[in-house]
Parts: structure tokens; C-alpha cells; sequence
């Protein structure tokens, strides 16, 4: 039965391969290897450096530390950094139509839908700085847990610490509950709602202090400040990105609320008492907050909008305030004086400002004017937005501080099982927008790539997007029908274009290429530029093969029936090489999801091709013939003819199969990972390349079948013809067929027959030589059984015989070494030659001979094939074997059950090539029979695009403009 492997222009074995049940050869069948394949879970970890923030519910993880995350009404209603005190990103590049009521701010109350939507709070001068490489999110995703040590000093007295495991998504409210349970206090009387009160009752505390001093006590903590950590913070992130200062030390407590509460507050006072530590810890308290994944980051009641304290002692820590100003506060007087210039800057460009005195003003009116003074990112690409959906929320301009930027709607979750939103850079809100809608990929490596996701409506410069294209400098990205982005980016030092290709062409221009012809970028042309490039594209020679999906039905249709019936006069790779660029097409042009659909067809249509070949070609065998009809023996030349179309079959099958994989691998490396289509569309293309695999094999099986029932009538008479009759000269090697002895040309015609088969139909050189491995290996297994079974019945193992056997296949190795299949032959022929060598041993030095030599010196033989030619050698007359070529007792049993014939089962595996393919898709089409072919499908289209319109609005194909 025949077995297969596939390897890869000769590396090792690439799959296994099948037929199915009821061919006369049952081989394992190819699936495709899905090479370097992996499959991202839905639960990929969200990178957190963002621009317009991450749209996702669940808490991210930290950013870098330069990046505070904070949701926007929280840090208004906190009284956190606004106005001055923090100029959020979102804040600086809101276009001008974007009003503030009251002293809303940005996404405080005053601004709609504002407080729905997160903002990165990276200053202007950090971002113009640059922006620190993000860590690798599945570095971030599998980050081994640690071991945090929660003291129990507020439960008990001397009570020591319990060591509970924690991840970097491990949650304080968590943490609580695994404390209390180690410290026996989880279990509550009720049970169930008792439990969480009993978590709700205890907080975990961030405590810093200062070590003992060496001497006093015996470890002894002295804890200065204290905080209570929020339910949602990670305490295993603020430990790990937050760090104690030299001299200091800080622990994890384990308290109750009420006491943590207190204690919080005392510390608080203490340290503004002491004149150090609060205006540094605050800043400080609320940035751990806002990047380990907390909720709010302070009550409104603790600090307001301008950052003094408030409470019975305000007043006087107000008058202390300067002279307790940290770094960070000098720092926030020097931006408050710079935003004063700017505003006052503003003032001076409004109309009527040279004659208006500036004077106190309202602080939202200089906000407004400090907005429309935009300078974009000198070192990051960013987007440009042209058109929006909603002016009160849009921004004018988006900065990619990634390589990768994904736009998108975001969203809580999707729809089905609950599963976590992707994540996405820009947030889109308008209705026509999806969850992953486009993905840009800017790198240090100009173009830039942009890849729009399944079924997401975008346009690049103009015209509809389906697969991933270069993006650069001054192009126009279309998302959805509201939203209009320019690309740019200023790290390319203005090397773009300095025409935008999406202007209309200048008066006098060449006409476009052939490429345009069915693209709306000729709109603006007058009717004969157009019909010019469209008459280019329909007598061009470029390999284009341009169709619409409606249409690939009769394409593909009439391209293998044209193949089937061999009209057109099509070179051998003609037909592998149109459906190659029907494919290449849909791989390039059409949308994501369309080639496993024309692969399955393809596949399909050439299987059914092939099996009604293989019928019709039975149907003409002698033995299927009516009763009484004489049966004809099969020549070398009927069998060439009717072998042809199934050679050519297979021909074209191998190339557009490694075509088609090569299409594959490329869909899969530059389709989105996270498009749930995705596994889909790959089984598909399996599907369909099995397919291929299949057709492969049975023109195989059905080729060598018929060469072998051909040479089954042809091999006896190298057995049985003389080849020193008549006294004539042997010919040596490379001689012609017709200078051969009479009893081994029918032999040797057949292998002329198949080697010019091949080579007509341009078979892959693998399987020229697979086909030509399983003719010999045939040749010999027939040629060694007839050779046993001669010699059991008349005397035969003589050794005039065995000299004019010898000859007759040296003469047919010699032969097939002058076409090139010599070292084919050779190890094919071993076993033949091997038994033939034994029996031309004079008989005076056989008979010198023991069972030991011989074996030594015939070691392909087994020994019951060995025993065979020895026991029914021709001694002579009255004489017999000797003893010494009896067996010795250890092979006795091999020699008494072995099998002395040949098992036709035992033929080498057949191994597909699929390396690179061979077809020739670049360069313009040089064989003439294969451009009219090409030029007739074009014309059909042509024909099948205008029967779809009324009668009066149809035309002919064009005819190109003499030159």
C-alpha cells in the first residue's frame, strides 16, 4: 500500500498523507502543518501606555512609572491634579470645539460623557521627551506571584506575620481575606454574609517607617506614616514599583478599618506637624492608587481642587506651605508661570486684543485658548483628525506612543462567554466602529503598516481597504463613515511624498497602469484615458488577473475545463499558473475571509476534473471491453497518450499546491491573532489543500499503475531472451533504443515512453524520480519472484543462464545510466542483481563455498531466499549439495517459514515536494499561447460585468489607441 510523506524542497519529512478507502493504493493523506502557529488566548494581557486610555473595565496593568491611569471624573471629584496642577494629554489636545461648562474641566461634570471615558495623564514635556519602552505584554501577563508578609499587629498583641501568595492582579480585599483566614479570624458564627463582614471590618495598611537602631530592642518596628490601601489596589505592584527610601522601611498591616482610619489621619497630621513628608506622601499616596488598579484615589472631602487640606487645621498648614515645598511643587510653580505666558500669548492672537487690557478673566475662557495652540509630537507618529463623530469629545490629534496602535470602540466585554474586550489604543465612539476596528504598525523601519480587521469598513486615500497596506506620510485613513485621519510622522525627517496620492492628477499626465484599471482612482479621467487603461489591462502581458467575487465561479470554471480538455494549446504549467493568479488576487485584494472559501472551491473543481479523467480512461481498458471483443496488449504509445492528462494533472496540482501554501503562511503571519475568524479560515485552507493532496496521489497511483500493467508483459523476456544470438556486438552505454537486442526493447521502451511523459508535462523532479523508484522497484520485485518460481519446477539455476541473465541487465542498468536514472536503478536493481551474481559463480568455487561466506557476500538475500537458489542449483548429474551450504541451526526456523518471494507492499514512500513553487508570476507573460489564454479570460470578464448592466448602458471591450 502506498504511504506518503511530504517534505520541503528536500529538508525531512514534512506530514503524512491518505486515500481514501476503495483506491488501489491506500497512502497516509497530508494535512498541513500549521507551522510556528500559536493561538493568543482571548485573555492576552492590555498593554497600558495609551494615549486616550484603554476602554476595558478590568483593571490594567501599571504603566510605566512616568504614566499616572486615572479616570477622569474621579480625579475631579477627588480634587486631585487639575488646571495647573496636572495638564492631562486629553486636556492639551482637544480641538477647539471642545467647550467646558462651569469649571467642569475635561471629563469633570461640565463636559458630556466625559466621565465615561479614561485619559492617560502624561505631561506635555514628558511626552515631547519621550516615552519609555513598554514592557513585552506577555512578560507582563506571566509574571510569577511573590510572597507578601501581612503583620498582624493590630489583631493581637505580639502577633507575627503570615506569608500569603499574591499575583500582580491579587486585589487588597483579597489579600485581607487570605490574611484573616490564616490567622484563623475568616469563619464568622452565621457564616456567608457574616464572612464579609468580617473582611469588610479589617483593611489592609502600607506602613513606613524607620528600622531600630542597632542595640535598642530586638527588631523592633517604628512605624511614621501609614496608609490604608484601597478593596481594587495591588499591593504586590505597589510593593515592587513604589520602594522605600534609603533608611526607610515599609511593611504590609493587616488593622481594623476604623483604627487604620485613625491612625491614617494621625500620621497625616504628625507629618505636616513635623513640617516634612506630606506634601511629598500625597502625591505619592495617590499615584500607587491610580497605577496598582485602584478605584478612587482620595475623598472629596480630604483634599480640594487647588491641593491645600482642608479640616479645623487647614489655615495653618496653609501658611506653612511654603516652606515646606517639595520638588515636585517648585516644579509645579515654574509650569504654572509658563501656562500664564501661554495664556496671556492667547490673549494677545484673539481679534481686538491690542486693544483690550488683559485683566483677571475666567480661568475656563484661557483654557479654551491655551487648547487651540497645538504643537504636534516632534519624535512620535501620531494621526491627524480631519472629520469626527463628536466635537465635544474628540481629540485633533492622536499619538502613537506604541509600535503598534489599535483603533477601536472597546467596550466592557463581548458578546460571548463573557470574555475580556480587546484592547485598543484610540477609543471611537461612533456607531459604525467595532470593537478592534484597524491596527497600525509604525516601527523604527519606514512604511509603516496598516491592517483593518474583518468586516471593518476603512479607506486609505480614498478607496476601500481590505488587506494590510504601506501607510505613509500624508495618506488619509478612512474609519467607518464619520471619522477622517492624515497619517503622519515627523521622525521620517519630511522624506514623504511631496505629492499627496490621493490629489487628483495632473492635467497631461500618463495614464495610469494596468493595475487601475477597475479602481475608482481613475475618477476625474476623461472617457478616453480611461478606456486607454482599461484596453492596456486587456491585451497587457503583466500576470493580472482581475475578477470580482461574483465572478469566481466562471473563472474557475472555465480555466480547468480548459485545462480537461486541453484547449488553448496551454503550456504543461499553463492552467497551475492562471489558478495561481486567481488565487494571488484574492489573497491581495479581496477581504480577509474570501481565499479559504476560492481554495475550497478550486480544490473541488479540479478533483472532479480529474476523477471523471480517471473513468473515462478505465472505461477504454481492454478488459472493460464487451464480450467477445479480442483484448489488445497496451503499447508503450497508447499508454503515453492516455497517461497525459493525468500527468499534466499532477504536474499542475504540485506547483499551485506549494503556491497555495505559501498564500497560507503568509494569510495566517499577517492576519490579526485575535480575529475569532481566523482558526476558521485555516481550517478551510487545510481542507482544501487536502484536497490537492488527495488528487495528487491518485493521478500517482493511476500513473504508475498503468506503466506497471505495461511492463508486467515486457519483463519476462529479460529472463529468457539470448543476447549473444546471431553474433551480435552488445552495444555499450548511451546507445539508442533501436541498437538494443530484440527481448529488452519492449522493456526499455516503456521507461522511454515515461521518461518522455515527464518531461513533456514538466513533472516536479522529486516526482520524476518517485515515479521511476516505484517502475524499478516494481521491475524488480517481478523480475526476483519469477526468478524463484522458475527454479522450482524445471531445471533453470544453471550457469550458462545466470551469464545471459547478467547481461541482459547490464545492458538495461547501463542504458538507464545514459538517460539519467542510473543511481536510481542501481538501488532498485540490488536484490535482482545480488541473486543473479550468486547463481554466475562458477560452479567449482560455489561448491568451496559455506553458508557463512555466502551470506557475507550476498547480504540482501534472506536466508530462506539464499537456501532456495542453493538447494536447486544445477550440480550435475547424481550430484548433491554439499553440507557446508546447509543452514546453520540458528537460521533453521528463518530459512523453514521465510517468504522467498517479493511482497509488493514494501515500496518506498511517496514524499510531495512542497518547497518554493515553481511558477513564474513576476515579469511580463513571454509564452504566446499562455497571453492569449490570459487576454480571452480577461475579455470574458469583461463580457460577464456587462451583461449585469441594461442594454443601453453596455460597451464593448475597448480597443488601445495606436501609437
Amino acid at each position: 500500500m502506498l504511504s506518503g510523506e511530504r517534505k520541503e524542497g528536500g529538508s525531512p519529512r514534512f506530514g503524512k498523507l491518505h486515500l481514501p478507502v476503495g483506491l488501489w493504493i491506500n497512502s497516509p493523506r497530508k494535512q498541513l502543518a500549521k507551522l510556528g502557529r500559536r493561538w493568543p488566548s482571548a485573555a492576552s494581557v492590555k498593554s497600558s501606555s495609551s494615549d486616550t486610555g484603554s476602554r476595558s473595565s478590568e483593571p490594567l496593568p501599571p504603566p510605566p512609572p512616568h504614566v499616572e491611569l486615572r479616570r477622569v471624573g474621579a480625579v475631579k471629584a477627588a480634587g486631585g491634579a487639575s488646571g495647573s496642577r496636572a495638564k492631562r494629554i486629553s486636556q492639551l489636545f482637544r480641538g477647539s470645539g471642545t467647550g467646558t461648562s462651569g469649571s467642569g474641566g475635561a471629563g469633570g461634570p461640565g463636559t458630556p460623557g466625559g466621565a465615561q471615558r479614561w485619559a492617560s495623564e502624561k505631561k506635555l514635556p514628558e511626552l515631547a521627551a519621550g516615552v519609555a519602552p513598554e514592557p513585552p505584554l506577555a512578560t507582563r501577563a506571566s509574571a510569577s506571584p511573590g510572597v507578601l508578609k501581612i503583620f498582624g499587629a493590630g489583631l493581637a498583641s505580639g502577633a507575627n506575620y503570615k506569608s500569603v501568595l499574591a499575583t500582580a492582579r491579587s486585589t487588597a480585599r483579597e489579600l485581607v481575606a487570605e490574611a484573616l483566614e490564616r490567622y484563623g479570624l475568616a469563619g464568622s458564627p452565621g457564616g456567608g454574609p457574616g464572612e464579609s463582614s468580617c473582611v469588610d471590618a479589617f483593611a489592609l495598611c502600607d506602613a513606613l517607617g524607620r528600622p531600630a537602631a542597632a542595640g535598642v530592642g530586638s527588631g523592633e518596628w517604628r512605624a511614621e506614616h501609614l496608609r490604608v490601601l484601597g478593596d481594587s489596589e495591588r499591593p504586590l505592584l505597589v510593593q515592587e514599583l513604589w520602594r522605600a527610601r534609603p533608611g526607610w522601611a515599609r511593611r504590609f498591616e493587616l488593622r481594623g478599618r476604623e483604627e487604620a482610619r485613625r491612625l491614617e489621619q494621625e500620621a497625616f497630621g504628625a507629618a505636616d506637624g513635623e513640617g516634612t513628608g506630606a506634601p511629598s506622601w500625597r502625591p505619592q499616596k495617590n499615584r500607587s492608587r491610580a497605577a496598582s488598579g485602584g478605584a478612587a484615589l482620595a475623598s472629596p472631602g480630604q483634599v480640594t481642587g487647588s491641593g491645600a487640606p482642608t479640616g479645623s487645621g487647614g489655615k495653618e498648614r496653609s501658611e506653612n506651605l511654603s516652606l515646606r515645598r517639595s520638588v515636585s511643587e517648585l516644579s509645579l510653580q515654574g509650569r504654572r508661570r509658563r501656562q500664564q505666558e501661554r495664556r496671556q500669548q492667547a490673549l494677545s492672537m484673539a481679534p481686538g486684543a491690542a486693544d483690550a487690557q488683559i485683566g483677571p478673566a475666567d480661568p475656563g475662557d484661557f483654557d479654551q485658548l491655551t487648547q487651540c495652540l497645538i504643537q504636534a509630537p516632534s519624535n512620535h507618529p501620531y494621526f491627524l483628525l480631519l472629520q469626527g463623530y463628536q466635537d465635544a469629545q474628540d481629540f485633533v490629534v492622536y499619538v502613537m506612543t506604541r509600535e503598534q496602535h489599535v483603533f477601536g470602540r472597546g467596550g466592557n466585554s463581548s458578546g460571548r462567554g463573557g470574555s475580556p474586550a480587546p484592547y485598543v489604543d484610540t477609543f471611537l465612539n461612533a456607531p459604525d466602529i467595532l470593537p478592534r476596528h484597524c491596527t497600525v504598525r509604525a516601527g523604527p523601519e519606514h512604511p509603516a503598516m496598516v491592517r483593518p480587521s474583518r468586516g471593518a469598513p476603512v479607506t486609505h486615500n480614498g478607496c476601500l481597504l481590505l488587506r494590510e497596506a504601506e501607510l505613509h506620510p500624508g495618506d488619509l485613513l478612512g474609519l467607518g463613515e464619520h471619522f477622517l485621519f492624515m497619517y503622519k510622522d515627523p521622525r521620517t525627517g519630511g522624506s514623504g511624498p511631496a505629492r499627496p496620492p490621493w490629489l487628483p492628477a495632473r492635467p497631461g499626465a500618463p495614464p495610469p497602469g494596468p493595475g487601475w484599471a477597475f479602481s475608482c482612482r481613475l475618477c476625474g479621467r476623461g472617457l478616453q484615458e480611461r478606456g486607454e487603461a482599461l484596453a492596456a489591462y486587456l491585451d497587457g502581458r503583466e500576470p493580472v488577473l482581475r475578477f470580482r467575487p461574483r465572478e469566481e465561479e466562471a473563472l474557475l470554471g472555465e480555466i480547468v475545463r480548459a485545462a480537461a480538455t486541453g484547449a488553448g494549446d496551454l503550456p504543461p504549467l499553463g492552467p497551475a499558473t492562471l489558478l495561481a493568479l486567481c488565487v494571488q488576487h484574492s489573497a491581495r485584494e479581496l477581504e480577509l475571509g474570501h481565499l479559504p472559501r476560492l481554495l475550497g472551491r478550486l480544490a473541488r473543481l479540479i478533483k472532479e476534473a480529474v476523477w471523471e479523467k480517471i473513468k473515462e480512461i478505465g472505461d477504454r481498458q481492454p478488459e472493460n471491453h464487451p464480450e467477445g471483443v479480442p483484448e489488445v496488449p497496451l503499447t508503450p504509445e497508447a499508454v503515453s497518450v492516455e497517461l497525459r492528462p493525468l500527468m499534466l494533472w499532477m504536474a499542475n496540482t504540485t506547483e499551485l499546491l506549494s503556491f497555495v501554501q505559501e498564500k497560507v503562511l503568509e494569510m495566517e503571519k499577517e492576519a490579526d491573532q485575535e480575529d475569532p475568524q481566523l482558526c476558521n479560515d485555516l481550517e478551510l485552507c487545510d481542507e482544501a489543500m487536502a484536497l490537492l493532496d488527495e488528487v495528487i496521489m491518485c493521478t500517482f497511483q493511476q500513473s504508475v499503475y498503468y506503466l506497471t500493467k505495461t511492463l508486467y508483459s515486457t519483463l519476462p523476456a529479460l529472463l529468457d531472451s539470448n543476447p549473444f544470438t546471431a553474433g551480435a556486438e552488445l552495444p555499450g552505454p548511451g546507445a539508442e533504443l533501436e541498437a538494443m537486442p530484440p527481448g529488452l526493447r519492449p522493456t526499455l521502451g516503456v521507461f522511454q515512453a515515461a521518461l518522455e511523459l515527464t518531461s513533456q508535462c514538466e513533472l516536479h523532479p522529486d516526482l520524476v524520480s518517485q515515479t521511476f523508484g516505484y517502475l524499478f522497484f516494481f521491475s524488480n520485485a517481478s523480475l526476483l519472484n519469477s526468478l524463484m518460481e522458475r527454479g522450482q519446477g524445471r531445471p533453470f539455476y544453471q550457469w550458462s543462464r545466470a551469464v545471459q541473465i547478467r547481461t541482459n541487465l547490464d545492458l538495461v542498468l547501463d542504458w538507464l545510466q545514459g538517460a539519467g536514472l542510473g543511481d536510481i536503478a542501481t538501488e532498485f536493481f540490488r536484490k535482482l542483481s545480488m541473486a543473479v551474481n550468486l547463481l554466475c559463480v562458477p560452479r567449482t568455487s560455489l561448491l568451496k563455498a559455506s553458508w557463512s561466506s555466502l551470506r557475507m557476500d550476498h547480504p540482501t538475500l534472506t536466508p530462506a531466499q539464499l537456501h532456495h537458489l542453493l538447494s536447486h542449483y544445477q550440480l550435475g548429474p547424481g550430484l548433491q549439495p554439499p553440507a557446508a551450504w546447509d543452514p546453520p541451526p540458528a537460521e533453521r526456523e528463518a530459512v523453514d517459514t521465510g517468504d522467498i518471494f517479493e511482497s509488493f507492499s514494501s515500496h518506498p514512500p511517496l514524499i510531495l515536494p512542497l518547497g518554493s513553487s515553481r511558477l513564474r508570476l513576476t515579469g511580463p507573460v513571454t509564452n504566446d499561447a499562455l497571453h492569449r489564454e490570459l487576454r480571452r479570460l480577461r475579455r470574458l470578464l469583461w463580457d460577464l460585468e456587462q451583461q449585469e448592466l441594461p442594454a443601453n448602458y453596455r460597451h464593448g471591450p475597448p480597443v488601445a489607441a495606436s501609437p
